[in-house]
């Protein structure tokens, strides 16, 4: 055995180790990520949520005394900012469940998995001052 076939081992070793690596930190990305959305859900539940709930109160009182489609109808109608608060509101709610369970199903595609690793490289480069850096590229042992 020559030199050359010595530094050939190590090298194949070191890429695994950094394909592992990177493999590691795209997963932490999207956990990162999946706990932003739900934040931000949350957010929207409590501000706008909260305020058109609170702006249809007395509509709600009306349907839980006599439920009628009807009803539901005149609400839309008439209160229009308070049912777009809440449409906004059940929407993200909704893009997150299914953006959450098709990753959980079908995992990741390989455009979406190309984006995930040069977002990974772009906080690798900014290092630290990054805010991701510590839950996205920092090993805990």
């Amino acid at each position: 055995m020559n030199d050359e076939d010595i530094n050939i081992v190590p090298d194949a070793s070191a890429e695994q180790i950094s394909d592992q690596l990177l493999e590691r930190q795209v997963q932490r990305l999207i956990e990162v990520q999946t706990y932003l959305r739900w934040i931000f859900d949350g957010f929207l539940w409590l501000t706008i949520g909260t305020a058109s709930i609170w702006a249809l109160r007395s509509d709600i009182e009306l349907w839980i005394a006599a439920f009628t489609w009807a009803g539901v109808r005149i609400t839309l109608a008439y209160n229009r900012l308070p049912m777009m608060g809440l449409g906004i509101c059940i929407a993200m709610t909704l893009a997150t469940l299914v953006w959450q369970s098709s990753i959980i199903l079908w995992g990741v595609n390989q455009r979406e998995k190309r984006s995930l690793i040069d977002q990974v490289k772009r906080i690798k480069d900014k290092g630290k001052s990054h805010p991701l850096w510590r839950w996205v590229c920092e090993e805990k042992v």
